[in-house]
C-alpha cells in the first residue's frame, strides 16, 4: 500500500512476502513527463530487501506450484476483474507516469494488462499437453521397448524486469503466464513508472494471491536490478529493455545457468515496394510518431522505399507527421505526447542532429515544440539516409523515422537484414505472393505484411540482438516452464 507524504503525493511501500514494507533507501520522485510535476514517491529498495523478496518467492514456490491450475487461474481471473473495475484511476496514474495519451493509457496499457490476466485465467488443456513418445526398438531390441511422457513443470522463481513504455501490458505479460504455470515472481519495474506496477500487486493481493507468490521491489540504483538477477533464489530472468542491459543480465544468468527470456531492442525495417498501397504504408509507418511517442521496440523506424515510390512516400509521410498534434496527453485532440524524461528527450534530439551531420535531410520536425514544460519531441522524418548512418542502425526510441531508397527486391532484402537487430519487420506490397516470399527471407522474429497489427497468440521475440526466446499466447506458457521426461518399461 501507500501512505500520504508530507507534500501531498503518496509514498509507495515495497511489496515483499505479502507485506507492504518501508524501503531502506527512502523514496524518490516519479515525474509526470507532460507537466514535470511529482506524481508520487516510489520506494528505493536495498539489496537486502531484494534478496528478502527473492527468498519469499522461493518459500512460496512449493505450495503455489502444487496448487491446482484451476485455482491459480481463478486468482488471475479475479485480478483481471479488479483491474477492469479500476480502469479509469489506473489509467490516470499510468498516463501521469508515462505521458501516454488517454486512449493509449486506457486501451493499450491498463486494458491490455487486464486482458492478459484474463487470457491466462483461461488456459486450455491442449496448451499444456506434449504428445507421449514411444521408443519401439531401443538399444536392447524388443525387450527394451520403453514408454515416455513429457510434461511441463514450472521453472521456479522468476525475476521480471519490465520496461518503462508500458507499466501494465508488459508486466502483466510476464506475471500472468508465469503464475499460471506455477512459478512465483519478483518484479522489478522500470524506475520511471513503478507506481502502476504496485497497483497491479494490490489487485493481485485483493484477488487472493498467497503471500510471497508476487513481490515488487523498485529503485533507481543499479544494485536493485543486479540483486534481483543474481540472487541464488532466482531460477529465471524475464527482461524487457535495451540490448545493452540485456547482454549484462545474460552474462550473470550464464554464470549460474539461469533460464532467460529476453525481449530487447529493435530497428524494424519497413520494406515498401512500388506496388504498395501508400495510404496503408503511411498509416502503418506513422504509428512510429504517435504510438508511445515512438518509444516502442516494434516500431517500423527504418523505412526502405523502392525508387519508384520513394519520393511520394517521403512526401506523404512528411504531411502525415506535420498533421499530428503534439501536446498534453490528457487533451482528446493530442496524438503525440511527451517522451519519458528530459534525458531521453536530449538523447532523441542528439540523434536527429547526428543524422543531419551524417547527410540525412530533415523533411519534417527536427525542432523542439515550444512548450515551457514537458519533455516533447516533434515527429521527425529523415530522408536520403543510407544504411550505414547511425540513425539507421541504432535504436533511437523516439518519434523519428529514417527513409532509405533501394532499387530491386534483392537489395531491399539485403538492406533490411543488414542490422544487429531482428525483432519485427514489415513488408508493403500489392503482390501478396512476393510479400510472403520476402517475409520468409527477413531475419526477424516477426514480419507484418501490409499491417503493423499484432496477433496476440502468435509467438513474439527476436532474432540476433533483439532477444532470446518467445512469449505471448501459448508460447509464454512454454517460456515459463521446463520440460520433464518420465520414462517407464513398455
Amino acid at each position: 500500500m501507500s501512505v500520504k507524504g508530507p507534500d501531498g503525493p503518496d509514498r509507495q511501500r515495497l511489496f515483499v512476502g505479502g507485506s507492504w514494507v518501508e524501503p531502506d533507501g527512502g523514496y524518490y520522485a516519479v515525474i509526470d513527463p507532460a507537466t514535470e510535476e511529482t506524481v508520487g514517491w516510489a520506494p528505493e529498495a536495498s539489496r537486502d530487501q531484494v534478496h528478502a523478496a527473492c527468498a519469499a518467492a522461493r518459500e512460496a514456490f512449493g505450495p503455489w506450484s502444487r496448487t491446482a491450475p484451476e485455482e491459480r487461474a481463478a486468482v488471475l481471473g479475479r485480478a483481471a476483474d479488479i483491474i477492469r473495475g479500476h480502469l479509469v484511476p489506473y489509467a490516470e496514474l499510468a498516463q501521469a507516469e508515462t505521458g501516454a495519451t488517454t486512449g493509449t493509457a486506457r486501451g493499450m496499457q491498463v486494458g491490455v494488462g487486464a486482458a492478459r490476466f484474463r487470457r491466462y485465467a483461461r488456459v486450455e488443456p491442449a496448451e499444456w499437453a506434449i504428445l507421449p513418445q514411444v521408443n519401439e526398438a531401443g538399444p536392447m531390441g524388443k525387450a527394451g521397448v520403453m514408454g515416455a511422457l513429457a510434461v511441463r513443470q514450472p521453472v521456479g522463481v522468476v525475476t521480471c524486469i519490465t520496461s518503462y513504455n508500458n507499466p501494465w501490458a508488459n508486466p502483466a505479460g510476464k506475471i500472468a503466464p508465469a503464475l499460471a504455470m506455477g512459478n512465483t515472481v519478483v518484479v522489478k519495474p522500470a524506475p520511471q513508472d513503478p507506481l502502476s506496477v504496485y497497483r497491479m500487486a494490490q489487485a493481485l493481493e485483493a484477488a487472493g494471491v498467497p503471500a510471497g507468490v508476487v513481490n515488487v521491489v523498485s529503485g533507481r540504483a543499479v544494485e536493485v536490478g543486479e540483486a534481483a538477477v543474481s540472487s541464488p533464489d532466482v531460477d529465471m530472468v524475464s527482461f524487457t529493455g535495451s540490448t545493452a542491459v540485456g547482454q549484462r543480465i545474460a552474462e550473470v544468468c550464464g554464470r549460474d545457468m539461469k533460464r532467460q527470456l529476453m525481449e530487447l531492442g529493435g530497428k524494424g525495417a519497413a520494406v515498401v515496394f512500388d506496388d504498395a498501397d501508400l495510404g496503408s504504408a503511411v498509416a502503418g509507418i506513422g504509428t512510429t510518431f504517435s504510438f508511445y511517442s515512438g518509444q516502442i521496440c516494434t516500431a517500423p523506424t527504418r523505412v526502405l522505399a523502392q525508387r519508384g515510390v520513394y519520393d511520394r512516400l517521403v512526401e506523404q509521410l512528411a504531411v502525415y507527421a506535420g498533421r499530428l498534434k503534439v501536446g498534453d496527453p490528457r487533451e482528446t485532440s493530442t496524438i503525440v505526447g511527451p517522451v519519458i524524461s528530459a534525458e531521453h528527450r536530449d538523447r532523441v534530439e542528439a540523434y536527429v542532429e547526428m543524422g543531419r551531420k551524417e547527410g540525412a535531410v530533415v523533411v519534417a520536425g527536427g525542432e523542439r515544440p515550444s512548450y515551457q514544460r514537458g519533455f516533447y519531441v516533434s515527429p521527425t522524418l529523415l530522408a536520403d539516409c543510407t544504411n550505414d548512418m547511425r540513425v539507421a542502425r541504432e535504436e533511437i526510441f523516439g518519434p523519428v523515422v529514417s527513409v532509405i531508397p533501394f532499387e530491386e527486391e534483392e537489395e531491399g532484402i539485403a538492406l533490411a537484414n543488414d542490422t544487429d537487430y531482428g525483432l519485427i519487420d514489415y513488408v508493403w506490397s500489392g503482390d501478396v505472393a512476393r510479400a510472403f516470399r520476402v517475409a520468409r527471407r527477413l531475419r526477424a522474429g516477426g514480419v507484418g505484411i501490409n499491417t503493423v497489427g499484432r496477433n496476440m497468440e502468435a509467438p513474439f521475440g527476436g532474432f540476433k540482438k533483439s532477444g532470446v526466446g518467445r512469449d505471448v499466447g501459448s508460447y509464454a506458457l512454454h517460456a515459463y516452464s521446463e520440460v520433464q521426461a518420465i520414462v517407464w518399461p513398455g
